[in-house]
């Protein structure tokens, strides 16, 4: 029975990163935070800006790190010299925090018909009100059936009054738009004001 190996993501995260031998340039863009430490190692101050890969590369030796490349697409490529562990470390949390902060965007719906009555209307603002406090996108929609069809500015009143009630909690990415049988809003939740509650 043959078993494979699962590749390992940090090996995969390791082998695209250049370090130390594997920077073939003449020269290179140093940037980073530890300068002081650089021009220790150095023996000279040590500040942002271009020198020569082997001499990056005999700093970083000397400081016990690598010199690792952080983009290849500027002219010299842009390195900077730190622990290589710690350089993962630090990119795989700036990532994760990157994804935490693209959170998932939810809709709800909420459907209409072109004679909703005003009981049934304030029942569904009260839930769309909820929805855009706990940062849902809500999709209004009026719903033609058949001949309704003809009552399409029936439909995008209770469209318009439901934008204007929303007005404190949500703002409409568009005017109401008729697609097919459907006319329909989208409503974005508004930022929260922490310093009013």
């Amino acid at each position: 029975m043959n078993l494979r190996k699962r590749p390992n993501p940090l090996d995969e995260l390791k082998s695209q990163i250049k370090t130390n031998s594997e920077i073939r340039t003449p020269s290179v863009r140093l940037i980073g935070e530890d300068f002081d430490e650089i021009s220790q190692a150095a023996g000279k101050e040590i500040v942002a800006g271009v020198y020569s890969t082997q001499e990056a590369l005999r700093w970083a030796r000397e400081m016990g790190v690598d010199l690792i490349v952080i983009t290849e697409k500027s002219d010299p490529p842009v390195c900077k010299i730190i622990d290589f562990n710690k350089f993962i470390y630090l990119k795989k949390k700036k990532d994760k925090e990157l994804k935490s902060k693209t959170a998932k965007v939810v809709i709800k719906e909420i459907r209409f018909g072109p004679n909703t009555d005003e009981h049934d209307f304030e029942f569904k603002l009260k839930h769309a009100i909820k929805f855009l406090e706990e940062g849902s996108k809500v999709k209004a929609f009026v719903q033609f059936r058949g001949r309704a069809i003809i009552y399409q500015d029936r439909g995008e009143l209770i469209l318009l009054k439901f934008m204007k009630e929303l007005e404190p909690y949500g703002a409409a990415e568009e005017l109401p738009r008729l697609e097919g049988k459907r006319m329909h809003i989208i409503l974005s939740p508004k930022k929260q004001n922490k310093s009013n509650s």
